[in-house]
């Protein structure tokens, strides 16, 4: 925090940390989305009170929020998807490579998960 920030306002470092954390990533999933290391995101939500420019659009994207609101230090809602995120859709593509029987054991689990899901919340989609 800078001497003249607020002692109650979130600095950017606290920011990123709370929202990496709601959307499910650790430090380290979050540096391999960006293609960075792990100790320059914990520099960033330790030590920095500004956004690394060149990475603001991308922590964006992969924290599904727009960058006007990650910036900002009022409420941040979270944008409607119409795709996949970034995160998943590569878990994704890794269950594509996988061979046939693979595949269809992980599959199978996923249904038994979802059905599991939809009995507990009487919901089905």
């Amino acid at each position: 925090m800078t001497k003249y920030a607020h002692p109650e306002s979130e600095g950017f470092g606290k920011r990123l940390a709370r929202l990496r954390k709601s959307a499910g990533y650790t430090q380290e999933q979050l540096a391999s989305e960006l293609g960075i290391s792990r100790r320059r995101i914990a520099y960033y939500e330790a030590e920095s009170d500004h956004p690394p420019a060149n990475l603001l659009a991308d922590l964006a994207r992969i924290l599904n929020i727009p960058v006007e609101q990650f910036l900002s230090s009022g409420p941040v809602t979270r944008k409607t998807r119409t795709t996949l995120s970034p995160r998943l859709e590569r878990r994704l593509k890794q269950i594509e490579r996988l061979s046939a029987k693979p595949k269809q054991q992980l599959l199978s689990i996923v249904d038994t998960f979802i059905e599991a899901e939809q009995n507990r919340t009487g919901s089905r989609s």
